[in-house]
Formats: C-alpha cells, sequence, structure tokens
C-alpha cells in the first residue's frame, strides 16, 4: 500500500512568528485546530484543543490546566490552574489529520515559568549549557513494538510470519509491516525529520525507526511527538504500537539510545570530535562529560529507565536470541555495546544504551546533560575505558576494573536520585519531590502486588 501522506507539512523553521500571521498560514493550509500540548511526569502527552481562530489567544496562554489532576504537575486542589504557553516554533501539522496543529508548550503560573514543568526543566540546563558556550546535539534511537490483538485477547506479532528465535534485521518481518511503517517514514520525512534507516529488531514484533540529530529541546519535542504519531498510525491499521520498554520475558526491551554530542554555540562545530593528538575517537572535553555522566550515573538511571519495567530491560541474559544488547555496568568504551555509554567507531558523540523507550525526553535528557556539564567544570577524569564484553568478565574482573552495577530495581534507582543533590538542583523542589514519591509509591504497589509467576511457582507447591 502506498502512503497517503505525502504532502508536505508544516514544519518548524517554515513559519511566521507573527500569532495573527500563524494563524492565517495554518488557516490557509486548511487547519481548523490547534493543540496546546505539554507532558506530566511520565512524558506523555496532554493537551487542550482550540478553534484555529483562538490561535493567538491560546499561543498568549488562555488555556488553563488543574495540575492536581495530573501525575507531576505538583499542585493542591485549592491552587490555581497552570497556563499552556505554546513555542510557535513547534508547530507541527499532523500529518495522519492535517486539519490539525500540535505545538509544544511550557507551563507558566501566575504569568512566570512553572518550575515544575519537564519542558521547562529542560529549557533551563540548555541555557546553562549555552552560558558555557555550548548547544547540545541530540539523537535517539526509537525502539519499539507494534503488535495485535489475537482471537483470545493476547498480543502477537503484527505479520504471523514473524516467529524467527533470531529475528534481528528480519527482511520477511520488515516486509510483512511495510504498509504501516511506510506510512510513518512518510510522516516523518514530511516533517523535516530526515529519516535515514528503520529495521525489523532483535524481538518479533519489534521495529527501530532512526532520523536525524537536533537541538536537545527540538528532539525532546520530536520524541513525544513520535510516540503519539506511532501509536495513531499504528491504530489506523488495526494495530497497538507500544513503548512499554520489556513486554516480554523472553525477547529484548525497547531502549531509546541517547546519541549525544557538544557543538560550539557560534560556529556549530562539533566539540566532541578529538583534535590532533587526542586518542580514543573523542576529544578531551568528551572525556570529562562522560566522567560527569558515569559520576551521577545510579540518580540518572532513575529518569532514563523511569519504570518497574524497566530493569527487566537491563539484564545480561534473558532473549531467545542470546544477549539482551542492554548495559547493566557504569562503564564507557569503545564501540563495545555492553558499555553505558559507548563511542561509536565513527567517533565524535556518545551513545548511553541505558535510556529506555518509556522514559520522559524532558527530564532524563537534563538531568544528562547537567551531570555533563558538571564534568566538564571540573575537569573529571573517567579513568580507562572498558574495552571488553563485560558481560563475560568474571565477577572478580569487575572488581578489578572498578566496573560497578546500574541500579538493579528502580528502588534503588530511586533511591539514588533522591540522594544526589544534582537531581534536585535540576528538577527544582517541587518537581523532584514528586518524581521521588510517585516513583516510591510505583515500587510499593509493583512489590505488593501478586503476579502470575507467583501463582504459578507457588499456589499448590506448598
Amino acid at each position: 500500500m502506498v502512503s497517503s501522506l505525502t504532502q508536505p507539512q508544516v514544519t518548524p523553521g517554515s513559519l511566521p512568528s507573527d500569532p495573527a500571521a500563524l494563524r492565517d498560514h495554518l488557516q490557509r493550509r486548511g487547519v481548523r485546530y490547534a493543540l496546546a500540548s505539554f507532558v506530566d511526569l511520565h512524558g506523555i502527552g496532554k493537551a487542550k484543543a482550540v478553534p484555529i481562530d483562538h490561535l493567538p489567544d491560546m499561543l498568549a496562554g488562555s488555556e488553563l490546566f488543574t495540575g492536581a489532576a495530573l501525575d507531576g504537575v505538583p499542585q493542591d486542589v485549592t491552587d490555581d490552574e497552570v497556563a499552556a504557553i505554546p513555542d510557535p516554533a513547534s508547530t507541527t501539522v499532523l500529518p495522519w489529520r492535517p486539519d490539525v496543529a500540535w505545538l509544544a508548550s511550557d507551563l507558566h503560573l501566575h504569568g512566570q515559568p512553572f518550575e515544575a514543568c519537564s519542558r521547562s526543566i529542560l529549557g533551563r540546563v540548555r541555557q546553562q549549557a549555552a552560558a558555557m558556550g555550548f548547544r547540545f546535539q541530540l539523537g535517539i534511537e526509537t525502539e519499539f513494538f507494534v503488535l495485535r490483538r489475537s482471537a483470545d485477547g493476547t498480543l502477537e506479532p503484527a505479520s504471523h510470519r514473524d516467529t524467527l528465535d533470531k529475528p534481528c534485521y528480519d527482511l520477511i518481518g520488515l516486509l510483512d509491516n511495510l504498509d504501516w511503517l511506510d506510512e510513518l517514514v512518510q510522516a516523518m520525512n514530511s516533517l523535516g525529520w530526515s529519516v535515514y534507516s528503520f529495521d525489523h529488531e532483535d524481538g518479533n514484533g519489534q521495529f527501530e525507526v532512526d532520523f536525524a540529530y537536533a537541538d536537545v529541546l527540538t528532539m525532546a519535542d520530536r520524541l513525544i511527538f513520535f510516540r503519539l504519531m506511532a501509536k495513531e498510525i499504528a491504530q489506523r491499521h488495526g494495530l497497538i504500537a507500544s513503548f512499554m520498554p520489556k513486554p516480554f520475558a523472553n525477547r529484548t526491551g525497547s531502549g531509546a539510545h541517547y546519541n549525544m554530542s557538544l557543538a560550539d554555540l557560534n560556529s556549530g562545530s562539533n566539540l566532541f570530535a578529538p583534535e590532533a593528538g587526542e586518542d580514543g575517537g573523542i576529544s578531551q572535553l568528551a572525556r570529562q562529560f562522560i566522567a560527569g555522566v558515569l559520576r551521577h550515573a545510579p540518580a540518572i538511571c532513575a529518569v532514563i529507565a523511569p519504570t518497574v519495567n524497566s530493569y527487566k530491560r537491563l539484564v545480561m541474559q534473558g532473549s531467545m536470541s542470546g544477549f539482551t544488547w542492554a548495559p547493566v555496568f557504569i562503564s564507557y568504551g569503545n564501540n563495545n555495546r555492553t558499555n553505558m555509554l559507548r563511542i561509536p567507531s565513527a567517533g565524535s558523540r556518545l551513545e548511553c544504551r541505558a535510556a529506555d523507550i518509556s522514559c520522559n525526553p524532558y527530564l532524563g535528557s537534563a538531568l544528562m546533560l547537567a551531570a555533563g556539564l558538571e564534568g566538564i567544570r571540573k575537569q573529571l577524569d573517567p579513568g580507562p575505558p572498558n574495552l571488553d564484553n563485560a558481560y563475560t568478565l568474571s565477577p572478580e574482573e569487575r572488581q578489578r576494573r572498578g566496573l560497578t552495577l546500574l541500579p538493579r530495581t528502580l528502588e534503588e534507582a530511586i533511591d539514588s536520585f533522591a540522594a544526589d543533590p544534582l537531581c534536585r538542583s535540576v528538577f527544582g523542589d517541587a518537581m523532584f519531590d514528586a518524581f521521588v514519591t510517585y516513583k516510591r509509591q510505583e515500587w510499593a504497589d509493583y512489590h505488593g502486588s501478586i503476579s502470575e509467576w507467583e501463582r504459578q511457582r507457588y499456589l499448590e507447591f506448598f
């Protein structure tokens, strides 16, 4: 099936900045409604819609929201509402619904930025980077499952032929899913995202779509929009797109690898590229960034791997194809995929492999960037890289090399987050307290639940 989503869409950079002019521009494109959208603690989109005639009012903050009704918008029921202030530069017409435009928004309270807004938290750290002369460039690899519900209610791959024990790069599985994949890729390219590859991943029903990196705020906005778009397009094909990190115990989980570099704010040159005489495929500045991230890795893990389920992905073994391809150690190295931080063979960037696709990209990239900037300010040294397969090293050898484990559960990660002063300084008091409280309750709820595994193992055993 040839995608119907081939008409060029409104893309950032081609938009008038004046509110009335933007309204008229969108009206001429057939847009009838605009969405003032923001995210909750989980990175799940929330919005109000206005008829396009009211776009100037919406841009001025006319749309109010009761924070107490949402996770991670820390307000009491007696507090005044927060206002969504859309970023006009983020205006994106929905490729599958071209009469609707989506605008990423920052939250304000009483005319001032709301401290606990996820997008604003990233904005604050982004400003710190700019004050140091840096622009944080980010690419996120999107891994996710697309499934169908069978007659008995269970979930299975969209293609009945997607059954290989090692399905990574499976051509038949890719072609069987090309209808919805084509629609998704065409939509992304119509928005100017420059998709450069997509493939069947290592789990049955799992796929990855890779597209061009961008400034960190733009990339975070795009990941939020991507998850919405993938769900909506999959639904049009009678399918379910899932961004759960680990839907199946015997299959690999879905990462959202952060590919990171710092650019000079003025020249745009990549500051992670090594200069003459520097070895290791990366600059001294990048090594300092690495050291900052490793120093705060346990706390960062709570934000880039934010669910109970996330820690069922961060294991060495468990998939039918062998290794899980997910890191479990706080380490960095070359093209070695067993490290938390990988330096790809092409160099000039870092890849954090601990992040999964359920993360809130505003919060995850904010804490990652803040840790890296601390490493640069303090000129930290990450020590020697790990160049070996960390999965296969003996416990004694890991200890000798100083390879320590990432948190093994959400509880461990949240304890690390709560104990790290950097987290409160980045999140602010309100979001820090809300995040810790919510995630500790999430762990308590999980720990107190009774699973089917427990019933099968114990019900008639004792």
